[in-house]
């Protein structure tokens, strides 16, 4: 059954969910245990993943007006804690640190190893996953770790190079409110405390992905403007697909999680304009369906008040 959403999007019905937290997967090259979460529907087999990372400073219990959009429409959804998170509030000389962006896709990578350990951690789970078909999605540095892992090429700023960390078990991303190409771009306070951002390279992706972007998102790390979260769409090749978010700031109306007190931009209609693309897509890159995605780029190809959706 399919549901007409007041955005005039289409979507498919909601069916209940189950979560478990925290699964603990042994690490020691990051120093403390890797904590995730899995969120996935109670029924349905063959269920595709969506490896999905937070922004900096956050955790496995955000996002839920994603996580729960996603999963109820289909999908099983985890989520771990990166050591940027405020949880582990690491002191700032810890070694760590400069890394911080290297040993989240070590965690994602982590993450799709243990994928049966992880299913046959849920009740009612086993046996009901797809592990062919892994779809990496995040917000904000967390777009940064999902890019990563379809081909983005950063400069490491200790050594110097640009390591391909790409992995082939995942096959399309999902980037919200993401960093652009460093350089000259970048504010001072960019350069000195977010050092993984000075150097992106995003010519090598060519696995299918969708960019969101808010086009309020005035962030205080480049002197572009908010079109600078528009780099991984125009920047990438392949067929990528750019969901501008009007008026939105970089929480893109609420995504972060409900009554989260960092958003700025506070608007349930942008939350669920931006649930209903995303699972669209979701749902049209790993083959289920693609009639919410056809309409979707129906209605938001012209002048639509929330957003547009281009494709190239």
């Amino acid at each position: 059954m399919t549901i007409q959403h007041t955005t005039g999007l289409t979507g498919p019905s909601p069916t209940t969910t189950v979560s478990v937290k925290p699964l603990a997967l042994k690490a020691p090259h990051r120093g403390a245990d890797l904590h995730v979460r899995v969120t996935a529907p109670t029924t349905g087999t063959g269920l595709p993943v969506v490896l999905f990372a937070h922004g900096f400073g956050s955790h496995l219990d955000a996002y839920a007006p994603l996580v729960d959009h996603w999963a109820s429409g289909g999908f099983v959804v985890i989520q771990a804690t990166h050591l940027d998170s405020k949880r582990f509030a690491l002191p700032a000389d810890d070694p760590r640190r400069p890394r911080m962006w290297h040993y989240r896709v070590q965690d994602m990578r982590r993450v799709l190893d243990e994928l049966a350990t992880l299913e046959g951690a849920v009740p009612g789970l086993p046996g009901r996953m797809d592990h062919s078909r892994v779809v990496a999605a995040g917000h904000s540095f967390g777009g940064q770790t999902a890019g990563l892992l379809v081909g983005l090429r950063v400069t490491d700023p200790e050594t110097g190079t640009a390591e391909d960390l790409s992995d082939t078990r995942v096959m399309a991303s999902i980037q919200l409110a993401t960093a652009g190409r460093g350089g000259d771009e970048l504010t001072p306070f960019a350069r000195e405390h977010l050092p993984w951002l000075r150097d992106q390279d995003f010519s090598h992706i060519t696995a299918p992905g969708l960019v969101v972007a808010g086009d309020k998102d005035d962030l205080p790390l480049t002197t572009r403007g908010p079109a600078w979260t528009t780099d991984p769409y125009t920047l990438s090749r392949g067929r990528k697909s750019l969901l501008t978010v009007h008026g939105g700031e970089h929480f893109l109306g609420g995504i972060s999680g409900y009554e989260s007190t960092e958003t700025t931009d506070e608007d349930p209609a942008r939350v669920a304009l931006v649930q209903q693309v995303t699972l669209a897509y979701l749902r049209h890159v790993t083959g289920i369906d693609d009639t919410d995605w056809n309409n979707a780029r129906t209605v938001l190809a012209g002048s639509h008040p929330l957003g547009h959706l281009a494709t190239k």
